[in-house]
């Protein structure tokens, strides 16, 4: 479901238009519900879900996880495979279908079946495409296995801070396998 979920929110960071806005995020799968909130500032995303927040900053070329209990946070290199956004076109889009309008939290979108390639693998969506600001605001599988949409819209640049290491954060880096391994044999050596 995660990496569906990707994909969807995956498809504001190769628009023409420069996107900013925040909204309410819920996802649907398995029948369990999750929410949480999104910003998106052109080529900086910040995803906050229960228990993580990741803040991907496509002009730095980084993904922070923030973990605000333990005031940490790790860095990963970006990928673009696994960018949070919100283009109208998905990444590997072959083909997209117009199946009408319809209303989403109040406002009138573009419903399309999209079909796409993800690992060499095709797959189809369903996407609405609200006509005002040309956000998608929601994307389920065909099948109603997984949705994800954006509540609460609201268009306009998010405060730059969120997109920024909360201050005092220390970086949390894993071990080094060979590091981890040195350290046992000399701590060994030691008892000896």
């Amino acid at each position: 479901m995660i990496a569906a979920v990707v994909a969807a929110v995956m498809a504001v960071a190769g628009t023409a238009q420069a996107l900013e806005f925040s909204a309410d995020m819920v996802s649907t799968a398995a029948g369990q519900q999750v929410s949480g909130k999104i910003y998106v500032a052109n080529d900086k995303v910040r995803m906050e879900m229960p228990g993580a927040t990741t803040i991907t900053r496509i002009d730095a070329k980084v993904v922070w996880v923030i973990m605000p209990e333990q005031e940490m946070y790790m860095e990963q290199p970006f990928d673009p495979e696994k960018i949070a956004g919100a283009t109208e076109k998905m990444p590997g889009e072959i083909e997209r279908t117009p199946l009408g309008t319809e209303a989403v939290d109040g406002k009138e979108a573009q419903m399309y079946r999209i079909t796409y390639t993800s690992k060499a693998a095709e797959a189809t969506v369903l996407q609405w495409v609200d006509k005002a600001s040309g956000i998608p605001v929601k994307t389920e599988a065909e099948d109603g296995s997984w949705s994800m949409e954006y509540r609460n819209l609201v268009i306009g640049a998010p405060d730059a801070s969120l997109f920024e290491i909360p201050s005092g954060y220390k970086k949390f880096a894993l071990p080094n396998m060979a590091n981890m391994m040195q350290a046992l044999q000399e701590n060994r050596a030691g008892e000896e």
